[in-house]
């Protein structure tokens, strides 16, 4: 299924050695009119710290997950979404190479945790989901886009309503987005596209994965 929206092919992939490049607190950023105006973190950045929601509702520290392991961060925006379902199925195929690796998966989303507890048991998924129902966490990233009324409109005939996922009234999303986080917290890769139906290659993924944990 097709969800209306604007399909931009445009990515932003980017994987570095962090030796030379400066460690910069992000700042808070502004929701974004449409998708391809986000100004997501990128290479080097420090990733922001925030309250997220497990699938009990309980209330987590981003960066206190982090800190455990390295980390791949996944936000995705919602069980809703059909090309956020199969990247959810890519993702528990991949799992086992990256657990090997010593990783964890921590996939984020907009949808409130009983929506995502329903996503856990239709996949059967392994990884941890969290809940950033206000997006805040992803508006620190710079992911976050306001979707338009119309756009708004034309999901509800899909049967797709934002607000019922989230339980917020915001109707924002998050751009799909990638990243590879050591345990300070630091980027060593970055992968993220307006185009919806377009996510991150699974082997690429891995292969930043491995390659950051010799820098």
């Amino acid at each position: 299924m097709l969800i209306p929206h604007l399909l931009i092919p445009t990515a932003i992939l980017a994987m570095a050695p962090l030796g030379s490049l400066p460690a910069e607190v992000p700042q808070e950023k502004p929701v974004a009119d449409k998708p391809t105006d986000v100004h997501p973190l990128g290479v080097g950045d420090q990733v922001p710290d925030g309250d997220v929601r497990d699938l009990a509702g309980k209330t987590v520290r981003f960066l206190g997950l982090v800190r455990q392991k390295p980390t791949v961060v996944i936000f995705y925006r919602g069980g809703w979404c059909p090309y956020c379902n199969l990247q959810m199925g890519q993702l528990m195929k991949l799992e086992p190479r990256l657990l090997g690796l010593g990783y964890q998966i921590l996939a984020v989303s907009a949808d409130k945790p009983e929506k995502m507890g329903e996503s856990m048991d239709k996949h059967k998924l392994n990884y941890t989901l969290l809940s950033d129902s206000k997006l805040d966490l992803a508006r620190s990233f710079g992911l976050v886009y306001q979707v338009d009324p119309e756009t708004v409109e034309k999901m509800k005939s899909f049967h797709v309503n934002l607000e019922a996922a989230s339980g917020e009234a915001h109707n924002w999303l998050p751009v799909p987005a990638a990243y590879v986080v050591d345990t300070k917290g630091r980027i060593h890769f970055s992968y993220y596209n307006p185009d919806i139906r377009v996510r991150v290659d699974p082997d690429k993924l891995f292969a930043a994965a491995e390659n950051a944990l010799k820098n």
